[in-house]
């Protein structure tokens, strides 16, 4: 049966078998796993990291704000921080609450995160409080030692994580992965394709960046990929996204820099090469404009905080 016989025959939106498709090779690695019990304790400014994190809430409120807007979190809950996504936590009071960290390893393919806007809270059921607490059972070493974020989120720690999950028994990964993957579908049935409502042609440049973040990108390959002159595709580009594409692809390869940064014990050096900036300096110098500190002082200030 084909696609078109196969929607006919369902009568389900066609984005359904498309985000479906999309979904088939998603790969999500978990970091850190456990509960936890603050007193007004769990307060953090400015936090921005390359992983994402899921929140099952038990007792207790606390407050997140991602771009400005405060949003409450409070039980029965389950809420989705995507990665590299700048927020602050508050809370003035007592508050537990089952965290979830875990990274999508996307190879020359777009992340779900690149292709979907997700909600920041659902509610919860039964299911995901059992579903968080035997991810929490079957990864017993996964859990964070400090709660700052700047005492967990930096290169040993992550290297430890990584190591340590590596050689868990078959068995455990499948089962960890499976978890994993319905908890975020919780998030990805009210999820909303970035590029809905934007143009085709540019949403043709997006997916190119996306699966080829780790070659030479130019411009003018992104302009006959769009069928479009490349005067045009800029002009169009910056309306439809508020940057230029240049400004886009740095912004990918630094985020790309930043997870490569902390997930491997690779070179600067080396993570320039792999994202096909032959320059090292040009490559330090973006990274800076993008966090604020070059690679080699990031790595650094990790690692003293560790």
């Amino acid at each position: 049966m084909n696609i078109f016989a196969l929607l006919r025959h369902n009568k389900k939106p066609i984005h359904y078998y498309f985000m479906s498709n999309a979904l088939d090779s998603l790969n999500l690695n978990l970091l850190n796993v456990g509960f936890s019990e603050q007193n007004a304790s769990w307060n953090w400014q400015r936090v921005c990291s390359p992983f994402a994190r899921i929140y099952y809430v038990k007792e207790g409120r606390a407050k997140t704000y991602v771009g400005g807007k405060a949003h409450i979190l409070e039980p029965d809950y389950l809420y989705l921080t995507p990665p590299f996504t700048l927020h602050d936590d508050e809370c003035d009071s007592y508050f537990s609450l089952y965290y979830i960290h875990f990274y999508e390893k996307a190879l020359n393919k777009e992340s779900v995160f690149d292709r979907y806007d997700f909600p920041v809270a659902v509610k919860a059921t039964q299911i995901d409080l059992l579903l968080a607490e035997r991810l929490t059972q079957i990864n017993p070493d996964s859990y964070l030692t400090h709660f700052d974020p700047a005492q967990y989120d930096n290169i040993p720690t992550f290297s430890q994580y990584i190591a340590e999950n590596s050689r868990m028994p078959l068995h455990v990964i499948i089962e960890t992965q499976g978890i994993l993957l319905q908890l975020i579908s919780k998030f990805i049935k009210s999820a909303q394709a970035k590029s809905e409502h934007k143009d085709a042609r540019i949403n043709r440049a997006l997916q190119y960046i996306h699966e080829h973040i780790c070659q030479p990108i130019s411009v003018s390959r992104l302009a006959d990929i769009s069928c479009i002159s490349e005067d045009h595709f800029i002009r169009t580009f910056k309306k439809e996204l508020r940057l230029t594409p240049l400004q886009y692809i740095n912004i990918k390869k630094i985020e790309k820099a930043q997870l490569l940064l902390l997930t491997t014990d690779m070179q600067v050096s080396d993570v320039s090469f792999e994202l096909s900036i032959e320059n090292v300096s040009y490559f330090n110098r973006i990274f800076k404009q993008h966090t604020g500190t070059t690679p080699r002082c990031y790595r650094k200030e990790y690692i003293a905080e560790s």
